[in-house]
């Protein structure tokens, strides 16, 4: 990375955090995950503050990108890599909970198989020996952080190892999952090709259409979101985050210095894969679809761009990122369909030109516009004095 770029983000802090930041990060998470899904259970739907279970899902999907927006952003603005396939790990933890789910229906399908229906529609006797373990919740919530894990070891140790890095390193991650996708939109592991997973009924013998269980996935994903945010904090703030910055601004330097970077870097690459599965596997019950259109590079790179609207190198932005740019395409895929690609791309170049520190940088420049203002007005009053 250049000079110019590492400047634009914030060195790490000591202090983990401040009264005014723990409030700050207490209240708003009382808020999401106690207080919304009370008011959502006990007042009557005609009520101000009652919000909707549609809302609540709607949200519940927010948290899950805000955690793989944060993902991206301990990568990129903490580390320095700029990873291009974050959305396959975010993926591949919600095909391997979406394969539990999917089994979890038994006789409740179209076809009243064992079976699932499209496996049934193919032409398929009996089920695949890798779908079998899958039948324990266990293990599909240990795949869901292993799968990704897995394959982020393997494919971060080759390339650290090789000391690939800058735009060949995001090109090569961008290949990786455009490859992935290819492979799943053909169906060659069996995983329902375009149409992927979907119908899904149960979830730990709750009926996954009710109320309860939507309220209930909702909080989960906003407690994931809260917890993996004290978890890159505490990580960015302690002697690590200086670590991963040094990398970011000079790895030759670190090198020198003799750290093995490339352990650290797969440490954190592997981190944030396994976390990031997390996040999809909550996603997928409460959207009730996974396909492979989920791990293509577009979506990775929207993802970036999240980072980048909020703020890169500060945890706080890409979650506002997150938020800001998914609540926008909800109203502009309504609005008007087809202008939504547009309007990404004129928020991305506007941020990157007229607010390179994004959305979280925005109070500090209203401050530092209202200081100059007010220093102004003395000066001119004291002129006016004199003549």
């Amino acid at each position: 990375m250049s000079s110019t770029a590492s400047s634009r983000v914030p060195d790490v802090e000591p202090r983990f955090f401040t009264r005014a930041q723990w409030a700050s990060f207490i209240i708003p998470t009382l808020i999401l995950a106690v207080l919304l899904p009370v008011f959502n259970a006990v007042l009557p739907p005609d009520h101000l503050l009652h919000p909707s279970t549609f809302t609540l899902n709607l949200y519940g999907k927010y948290a899950t990108y805000a955690v793989l927006a944060l993902g991206v952003d301990l990568l990129w603005g903490y580390l320095g890599i700029l990873s291009l396939g974050q959305s396959l790990f975010f993926a591949l933890g919600g095909y391997a909970f979406g394969m539990h789910l999917l089994l979890m229906i038994g006789k409740d399908g179209q076809y009243k198989s064992d079976l699932p229906d499209y496996m049934v529609f193919l032409g398929y006797k009996a089920l695949p020996a890798h779908w079998e373990p899958f039948y324990s919740f266990g293990f599909a919530a240990f795949a869901v952080m292993a799968v990704p894990a897995l394959l982020a070891f393997v494919f971060g140790w080759l390339a650290f190892r090789s000391r690939i890095k800058g735009v060949y390193l995001s090109i090569l991650t961008q290949a990786l999952t455009y490859a992935a996708a290819l492979l799943f939109f053909r169906n060659d592991f069996g995983f329902g090709g375009n149409n992927g997973f979907t119908d899904f009924k149960r979830v730990l013998g709750a009926d996954l259409n009710s109320v309860e269980t939507r309220r209930s996935l909702y909080i989960a994903s906003v407690l994931l979101l809260a917890g993996v945010f004290l978890l890159y904090r505490w990580l960015t703030r302690a002697k690590f985050g200086h670590l991963m910055q040094a990398i970011r601004d000079g790895e030759n330097r670190v090198l020198f210095s003799g750290y093995a970077t490339a352990r650290y870097k797969l440490f954190v690459f592997v981190l944030v894969a396994a976390i990031t599965g997390v996040a999809g596997a909550l996603y997928v019950p409460q959207v009730g679809i996974i396909n492979p259109s989920e791990m293509t590079a577009e979506k990775s790179i929207e993802a970036v761009v999240w980072v980048a609207v909020g703020g890169r190198g500060t945890l706080l932005g890409p979650i506002l990122g997150a938020l800001f740019v998914n609540a926008l395409k909800s109203w502009a895929t309504r609005a008007a369909p087809e202008l939504w690609l547009y309007f990404l791309g004129g928020l991305f170049v506007t941020v990157v030109l007229f607010l390179p520190g994004g959305l979280i940088s925005l109070p500090a420049k209203f401050r530092s516009i209202w200081a100059k203002f007010r220093s102004k007005a003395p000066a001119s009053d004291s002129s006016a004095i004199g003549h």
